[in-house]
């Protein structure tokens, strides 16, 4: 690094001491010798303002951001990139030298870029996608598949109102089925997701028969606790390819690692064990 300060970078959430992003950047750091900081910060959406208002002040070249914020930095940034703008959310900030906060959203990226990586032969163009939930990481997968070229993506999601949020967001390549007639579309669609926090340990589990679901369709789990949901199991099981959601974490990262640190990180298997271990 050419600036003498050591640079520093964190992630802000409430809660926050779930979040692995510490110990993955911690791995770059340590892998590429660089002399810098990741640390986790627990911090209050009341707080968050004055916050990131003084973090550039303390050596600060951005953060990322999770739960409960990723909307709310939108009214706080500067400078909004297209894809957080399209989303709706962000989830890595950069502290410019300009004095400017810009906001990013590399969560459609990194499950993109995790799709490509654990499923090489998949394109977008392969048909329709099944998109289950409808939350903040719904918003940022919806986006990324559109652009890789899906020709529609169905949501379902238990509350309706937030799926019909997606539609006015998204328009004419969405479409909205109801929670409890998703299975009826497994034999439509060319890809499915879930988004929901649903098969996750400690949460309930997400209940959906495969029955219809063709062993050509690629499922993909945004959930890595555990790293093999029963979503995944029971789709391997009928012959599919499926990809874990750890990856998704991975990649989304790499963006602000290499603004703050100056250097591209890989996405590899040292990293993955890293990050399980």
């Amino acid at each position: 690094m050419t600036n003498s300060a050591i640079p520093l970078a964190g992630v802000i959430g409430h809660p926050i001491a779930h979040s692995k992003s510490p110990t993955l950047h911690g791995h770059w750091l340590s892998r590429y010798g660089i002399n810098g900081h990741y640390i986790p910060m627990n911090v209050e959406s009341s707080d968050l303002a004055h916050v990131l208002d003084n973090l550039p002040k303390m050596g600060f070249r951005g953060v990322n951001v999770t739960i409960p914020h990723k909307e709310a930095v939108l009214n706080i940034a500067d400078v909004v990139s297209d894809r957080a703008a399209l989303i709706g959310a962000a989830n890595t900030l950069t502290f410019q030298t300009d004095g400017k906060l810009h906001a990013d959203n590399t969560d459609g990226a990194g499950f993109i870029a995790n799709l490509k990586q654990e499923a090489p032969d998949w394109t977008g163009k392969d048909g329709d996608a099944l998109v289950l939930g409808a939350g903040g990481a719904a918003r940022a997968i919806v986006a990324g598949l559109i652009q890789q070229g899906v020709p529609h993506v169905l949501i379902a999601n238990r509350t309706r109102a937030r799926a019909d949020a997606l539609k006015a967001h998204f328009g004419a390549k969405v479409t909205i089925v109801d929670w409890t007639q998703a299975p009826n579309h497994l034999s439509d669609v060319a890809t499915l997701v879930n988004t929901t926090s649903l098969g996750m340990v400690g949460k309930e589990e997400l209940k959906i028969k495969l029955d219809s679901l063709s062993a050509k369709t690629l499922v993909t789990d945004i959930v890595y606790t555990p790293l093999q949901t029963n979503l995944l199991k029971d789709a391997e099981q009928r012959g599919c390819k499926t990809v874990d959601g750890l990856g998704m974490l991975l990649h989304q990262a790499a963006p602000g690692f290499e603004r703050w640190f100056g250097k591209r990180p890989e996405v590899d298997q040292a990293l993955r064990q890293a990050v399980l271990s």
